[in-house]
């Protein structure tokens, strides 16, 4: 984002200082209905929240489980996963560090993936060891591990993860160019609706499936493909028994797979789909995902 771009747009000016952190003074209650109302255009309901999008900003403010943070650590998740699921699918990681001076390049292979675990964007995809721009990779790591992600949208259980560098092997799907992820969305344990992103490359798509397969006629922020039919995942009901698993007693987490060769691999937890601000297509959608959120007690349901 430029600078003359902020100066121009108070509201952008406004949501790119709280991601840096400048508003820490302002209570989160506060803060979430000013960023609504920017990123989403309308008023946010908190005291009676109706749509998936306000009730996620209910959930920020009040279900607090201090068991969230493990969950939402790309680094911790991955043992707290595979004491459910199974270490076998989990994608091997091949090193942690708490500084990027600390990595040892020469130890890791010629393809592999940077990330940070603490928040969404920290990445660094290595196709080619010969060709990776190390000071390149360098900078935008080193900004990402000083950014505490909780203050940009108040998602609370990033507020005191421990900033880490993960490396993890690199891996694609049938494509060869990315890792398409399966996103289930959970409510209360029962899984309800499967997202699959594609094209993130180029032109970014996601569609939209029950958990038999039945394509969604709505869009969830990118749009959708009726004429892109994504095959049924053949071990798409497995996928479905890890995602009730993980997401036991909790009103809502959305768990994230990958398909390869048909084996299953564990991609992320997310408590906050889109941090609760995305747009839905058509609204009603919206308003029949929260729904399906029921709200611990004490919350509007």
């Amino acid at each position: 984002m430029k600078m003359k771009d902020l100066v121009c747009n108070p509201c952008l000016c406004f949501l790119s200082l709280g991601h840096r952190g400048f508003f820490k003074w302002i209570r989160d209650e506060e803060y979430l209905k000013i960023a609504y109302r920017i990123r989403v255009g309308k008023k946010l309901q908190i005291d009676h929240p109706i749509t998936f999008n306000e009730k996620l900003q209910w959930l920020k403010l009040h279900d607090h489980n201090s068991e969230y943070t493990t969950m939402v650590d790309k680094y911790t998740a991955k043992k707290w996963v595979a004491d459910r699921i199974g270490e076998e699918y989990i994608i091997p990681t091949l090193g942690v560090w708490e500084h990027f001076e600390d990595i040892d390049f020469d130890k890791l292979p010629n393809q592999f993936v940077l990330k940070c675990n603490h928040d969404s964007g920290g990445l660094v995809i290595c196709r080619d060891k010969e060709k990776l721009d190390i000071r390149s990779a360098r900078k935008k790591i080193n900004r990402c591990l000083k950014h505490n992600y909780y203050w940009g949208n108040r998602e609370w259980p990033y507020k005191n993860v421990q900033p880490r560098i993960i490396a993890e092997q690199y891996m694609t799907d049938e494509s060869g160019v990315e890792l398409k992820d399966y996103k289930i969305f959970n409510f209360s344990g029962e899984p309800k609706l499967i997202q699959v992103d594609y094209d993130r490359f180029a032109e970014h798509k996601r569609n939209l499936y029950t958990t038999d397969w039945q394509y969604i006629e709505a869009a969830i922020q990118y749009p959708a493909d009726p004429t892109h039919q994504i095959e049924r995942p053949k071990r798409l009901e497995k996928m479905l028994d890890f995602a009730r698993t993980l997401s036991v007693g909790i009103p809502h987490v959305r768990t994230d797979f990958y398909c390869i060769d048909d084996k299953i691999y564990f991609g992320e937890l997310t408590f906050y789909h889109g941090s609760g601000f995305e747009k839905f297509t058509p609204e009603s959608f919206g308003e029949e995902m929260g729904k399906w959120l029921k709200l611990p007690r004490g919350g509007i349901c």
